[in-house]
């Protein structure tokens, strides 16, 4: 079987909710010596990606999303322990959370292994946060970033609302500020005053280290 193969496979079984698949799937790459970043991002994470069209398209409703999600972290937590981290002497540090009233929060998960991997320091404030204490953990572990995310156009203002509080305290040109999930947009990030708009947790990676002059 080759790698692309492979990937297609475990694409499919995380749409399909194949968790045995999955799992079998994922220790099998392992023992093809395939990068487990490059099984997640090429296999599981186009799984998802695929999963977030089909619930975009209403083929797909919030509980087959979740079982999908449970699906995605079997093939995770056997991935994960092999991931080869970059260790870095003075690492970037990055507060990341989903923005209050919203619990969704796979696409931030994903961020925070692939960021983590690439040797940044990451706090996780989970989902549903409260929206200053983005700012209060901040300040406190003297990050270089804030990450936001939503799956919700209800809460997407929440993320103006981080950057204008930043303001308020004079503190926004301490922070990169960088948004992400599925209804935001270059052209919305370019709106509310963020620092970088991105698509995906690779694509979140490269920005970071980017803006961060690595």
């Amino acid at each position: 079987m080759n790698e692309e193969n492979l990937f297609q496979q475990i694409s499919e079984a995380v749409v399909e909710m194949e968790d045995e698949i999955v799992e079998e799937l994922c220790n099998k790459s392992l023992e093809l010596s395939i990068p487990a970043e490059k099984t997640i991002t090429k296999g599981l994470v186009a799984g998802m990606d695929r999963v977030g069209q089909l619930y975009e398209e209403q083929e797909y409703f919030l509980p087959e999303v979740l079982t999908c999600s449970d699906t995605l972290n079997i093939g995770l937590d056997i991935l994960k322990p092999h991931i080869r981290t970059e260790v870095s002497d003075n690492p970037i540090k990055v507060v990341i959370g989903v923005v209050e009233g919203d619990t969704h929060d796979i696409g931030k998960n994903l961020v925070k292994i692939m960021t983590e991997s690439a040797g940044i320091e990451v706090y996780d404030l989970g989902r549903d946060v409260p929206l200053k204490n983005f700012i209060t953990v901040a300040e406190e572990v003297k990050a270089n970033f804030i990450c936001m995310s939503t799956l919700m156009t209800t809460t997407m203002m929440g993320m103006k609302t981080v950057i204008d509080m930043l303001k308020e305290y004079n503190i926004r040109d301490k922070y990169k500020v960088m948004i992400g999930g599925g209804p935001i947009s270059q052209r919305f990030a370019d709106e509310i005053g963020a620092d970088a708009y991105t698509v995906d947790a690779n694509e979140a990676v490269k920005r970071i280290k980017l803006l961060a002059g690595n």
